[in-house]
């Protein structure tokens, strides 16, 4: 202990006798370990993100939908066009031969849409929904203000809306937009409520910047031949699996698809959109440690030329060291403690950097980033082995001095 303690003591000598080349020499550890920091806090964040969005989904909700999730990886989105649409027929059937399921809610969507009154109009950014009455229960929306479409106006496609609060706060700034009119593809509509804001959705689009109508009325103006998307909700959480299981096999009856085949339509959950980021964020972990890997192998060379040189301008001082009794254990263990705790000062201030970082992004960005311990610990172990990894080849060169030789060095 004691052997180490003084180690210890040389090496923070040497550090502030050369304060500046330490500080140039530490560059490639310290932007190393601010990426991982920077990297897992910008991960760990919309990780917790993405389970509280998912979360406001309905309680014991799944949807059926032609499509996979798409965000998350590469798709042959060709492949997935070339199967059956889902229709009101299957939304019926569903209904009507699925004992476990509770609530069943077609919706159809088009983005890219504008609203206007008479003086304002959005940017061609709105998502128009059509619903129906229960949709509401499935998807976790609540009205703000005014109500919800009821099913009379849904049977008969009546001209109502309901809008997004990005929508409203464009269109009807400072006012209460219900009961005024709004145009959407140049088509008027009554404005019959206002939804609660709901925020963005995993920091990339906002959930409020839409507008509901009647899923009738929709297809009049966007067309019938789409596919649907149906939310199903279970009677109750003890059924959620059999109410998916249930609606699997009926679909798979309607659509012909033989035993041995996989389904040609998909079923989302929370799980399944939660295990599908979990495979992005787990690729985007090991580039972000490779990122890493290759700052702390640049700062590990750095490393190794400053101990180089440190051994060089101290040869007579190991050979003294040396001719007093000190060991090649004692000189090597010298130089690989200042090896280490340099690069552990580097890991340190990067840890230092990446917390300032993130502190920007939660602040500038208003993006949620969260640092976990594990990414610390990581960071620091990984400088560490650099610095022990880079320092042993100029330990073990100076552990091997002759004492003679160093002596009469210049």
């Amino acid at each position: 202990m004691r052997a180490f303690l003084d180690n210890l003591r040389l090496a923070l000598g040497t550090f502030l006798g050369n304060p500046l080349r330490s500080l140039l020499t530490l560059l490639g550890i310290v932007i190393g370990v601010a990426t991982v920091i920077t990297m897992m806090g910008l991960i760990e964040g919309l990780r917790e993100k993405v389970n509280h969005d998912l979360g406001r989904m309905g309680a014991h909700t799944f949807q059926v939908t032609k499509w996979p999730a798409g965000g998350f990886a590469r798709i042959n989105w060709a492949k997935f066009a070339k199967r059956q649409d889902i229709d009101m027929e299957d939304v019926r059937a569903i209904e009507e031969a699925c004992p476990s399921v509770g609530v069943v809610a077609p919706t159809d969507d088009d983005g890219g849409q504008k609203v206007a009154t008479a003086s304002i109009e959005t940017r061609p950014s709105v998502r128009v929904f059509g619903t129906q009455t229960n949709y509401t229960l499935t998807s976790g929306l609540t009205v703000q203000s005014g109500r919800y479409f009821n099913d009379v106006e849904a049977l008969d496609g009546r001209p109502v809306v309901v809008l997004g609060t990005d929508v409203s706060d464009v269109l009807f700034p400072g006012m209460d937009p219900v009961g005024h009119e709004v145009r959407i593809k140049g088509r008027p509509f009554r404005v019959i409520g206002v939804l609660q804001r709901r925020g963005s959705m995993m920091g990339m689009f906002s959930l409020d910047n839409q507008v509901m109508m009647p899923l009738r009325l929709f297809q009049q103006l966007y067309g019938k031949n789409r596919s649907l998307d149906v939310d199903v909700q279970a009677k109750e959480p003890a059924l959620f699996q059999k109410a998916q299981d249930e609606v699997a096999t009926l679909m798979r009856r309607r659509r012909g698809v033989a035993a041995n085949m996989p389904n040609d339509f998909e079923i989302h959950t929370n799980e399944s959109m939660t295990a599908s980021f979990n495979q992005l964020s787990v690729v985007i972990t090991i580039a972000g440690i490779g990122v890493c890997l290759l700052s702390l192998v640049v700062g590990g060379i750095g490393i190794l030329n400053i101990m180089l040189v440190s051994v060089m301008e101290r040869t007579k001082e190991i050979g003294v060291r040396k001719a007093l009794g000190a060991k090649k254990a004692r000189i090597l263990g010298q130089f690989a403690t200042e090896a280490v705790l340099l690069s552990l000062m580097g890991g340190a201030l990067g840890v230092g950097l990446g917390f300032f970082l993130v502190f920007l992004g939660n602040w500038m960005l208003r993006f949620p980033m969260l640092v976990p311990p594990w990414a610390v610990a990581l960071a620091l172990v990984m400088s560490c082995g650099v610095g022990l990894l880079f320092g042993i080849y100029p330990a073990a060169r100076a552990a091997k001095l002759d004492p003679v030789e160093a002596m009469r060095a210049d």
